[in-house]
């Protein structure tokens, strides 16, 4: 008998693996651009106490196929204060069962020889692909083929690797003794630095199931893999919530304790439960190699992998989803609030890389624009601020402390149209539905409008500031006028932002343009006032010209508020 040529298995077994995380991908992906917003307002409606939250976390990881964007999510909705920290460990306590669900279709996959009934899939995938009502409905039917054709020719490809036969690989394995603890911990280490560097415990979930299947790896080394996977992907969204917010550090630390208190009780009840688990599937841990019925049951291992995956999160959120509180004090405790000066210079929900799924990208860009928003209308009150000390000489200390705070404001505006364009940008290039797109072109105008208003309050301190100068003041009818300006200003910021938090179906803009049109109104009337009282000398040409002018900058900035909230209802 020919022996096989491992270096193209080799290949083919990565080149599985890659389609196998590919269609994962693809069809979470899919899944999220035809549920993402429902999902998105199940989780937060949902999330009422710690057993409706882990549902909640259930159902929604189960429905994209995907812990992250759950996570990222929740994690989002903790940021904007629409969740506590308590309510977002139960989801994510959830999302840990949730996953277990790609285990069973992976266990299915290789039970049989599913790669027949993926051509047909990809037929039908590429005809609704091309029909634009049905495209997202494609894509995921591409990602399950893809999916399911990575798994068909990975358990090919272990049959054709002949594992069970191979002395050299035997012997490998062999050489660690199974009953060993030091055994046991040496594969779990293994499973976790296995998923840290693929960054996907879907792919070492599959070799498990191979080596498994196979005969090669016996059950007890294979559900240590198993645990390993479930530390490492904790691991790595630990690192990559580094960069991220405090409340984002703290959700990764809950979720690396959960699965860490499991690994831990697990390893102190391991033969029982291992056991427990075995017989539940109908494994027979005693079965040797020689035995005529080998091969059948190996073929059960892939099931056992999976059902000690779902037992191993179920009694582990069994256990703890009575200890939430005391969970959120620990993690509060270990991730402290560091001083990170001034919040308002920093992006808050779309920094760090927590973000891998585009379409709940764009709603955490939504997110940033609504606290853009606010950012903005601080601004403007800082300029209310200013407007009484420049009739004040002796508050020089203060006029200019609070000056150049508004200068940075104004320099905190630009950088974040940038940050927030260029991010825009970047998820622009992942496959969108229309929809999503049409809403990124929307955002992007809306941060540009932002961004202008920023402007137009600078403008406004800085004309503030050549009074001062100036040493000219306005009269008692000039202060009351430009104070009735400046008071519909703010008021129509103050509605933008009703409009830029809420939800587009239950949004009324006609508040905003009935302002915008009360604004216009007062402009005509006090430029045609100014001009009269020029006129009749009640006060300078030089006097009038600075009121003119915060008068109109006031009535651009409601323009651009108009242009903002537009931008939101398109």
């Amino acid at each position: 008998m020919e022996s096989p040529n491992y270096w193209m298995l080799a290949l083919r077994m990565l080149g599985s693996l890659a389609l196998l995380m590919y269609g994962m991908k693809a069809m979470s992906d899919a899944l999220q651009k035809m549920a993402g917003p429902q999902l998105r307002h199940i989780l937060g409606a949902m999330t009422t106490n710690r057993f409706t939250g882990m549902l909640t976390g259930v159902f929604v990881t189960a429905a994209v196929q995907s812990s992250t964007a759950t996570t990222v999510m929740t994690v989002s909705f903790v940021s904007a204060g629409l969740l506590t920290l308590a309510q977002a460990i139960s989801v994510i306590m959830g999302a840990n069962i949730g996953t277990t669900l790609t285990a069973w279709i992976m266990s299915a996959g290789f039970s049989f020889n599913i790669t027949d009934f993926v051509y047909p899939a990809f037929f039908i995938a590429i005809i609704l692909i091309y029909n634009k009502k049905r495209r997202v409905v494609g894509d995921f039917i591409y990602g399950i083929a893809f999916m399911f054709l990575g798994l068909g020719t990975l358990r090919a490809t272990g049959i054709d690797m002949n594992l069970g036969e191979n002395e050299a690989v035997l012997s490998f394995f062999s050489s660690f003794d199974p009953d060993s603890f030091l055994t046991t911990i040496t594969f779990l280490l293994i499973g976790g630095l296995l998923t840290m560097c693929v960054q996907s415990s879907a792919a070492v979930m599959a070799i498990t199931m191979i080596l498994c299947s196979s005969g090669v790896l016996p059950i007890y080394q294979g559900i240590a893999l198993v645990m390993g996977e479930n530390i490492g992907t904790t691991v790595t969204s630990n690192i990559v919530a580094l960069s991220a917010g405090t409340q984002a550090r703290r959700a990764a630390f809950a979720h690396m304790f959960f699965n860490l208190f499991g690994v831990v009780w697990v390893l102190i009840l391991f033969k029982p439960f291992v056991n427990m688990v075995c017989s539940l599937v109908g494994y027979d841990v005693e079965m040797t190699n020689d035995s005529p019925n080998f091969l059948a049951n190996a073929a059960k291992l892939s099931f056992v992998l999976a059902a000690f995956h779902t037992c191993f999160n179920l009694i582990n959120t069994a256990i703890l989803i009575g200890f939430i509180p005391q969970i959120e004090k620990l993690v509060c405790k270990v991730i402290k609030i560091k001083d990170e000066g001034d919040e308002d210079t920093r992006l808050r929900y779309i920094q760090g890389g927590l973000m891998k799924t585009p379409e709940i990208s764009v709603y955490q860009a939504q997110k940033e624009i609504t606290l853009f928003g606010t950012r903005i209308q601080r601004m403007y009150r800082m300029t209310l601020e200013l407007l009484p000390m420049t009739d004040n000489e002796k508050d020089d200390k203060e006029f200019d402390k609070l000056f150049d705070r508004i200068e940075k404001y104004e320099g905190i505006s630009d950088n974040m149209e940038i940050e927030i364009a260029r991010y825009l940008e970047q998820v622009s290039n992942a496959h969108l539905s229309d929809e999503t797109k049409g809403k990124i072109r929307q955002m992007m105008r809306e941060i540009s409008e932002i961004e202008s208003i920023g402007d137009a309050c600078y403008n406004l301190a800085r004309t503030m500031k050549r009074k001062r100068q100036a040493k000219e003041k306005f009269n008692e009818q000039q202060s009351k006028s430009l104070n009735e300006m400046l008071s519909l200003t703010d008021k129509a910021l103050s509605q933008m932002n009703v409009v830029m938090a809420g939800r587009k179906e239950e949004i009324n803009a006609k508040e905003t343009f009935r302002i915008e049109n009360e604004i216009n109104s007062l402009r005509n009337t006090l430029k045609a006032n100014n001009i009269q009282s020029v006129n009749d000398h009640e006060y300078d040409y030089s006097v009038g010209t600075l009121y003119i002018d915060m008068v109109n900058e006031c009535e651009k900035l409601g323009d651009y508020v108009v242009n903002v909230v537009e931008a939101r209802m398109a």
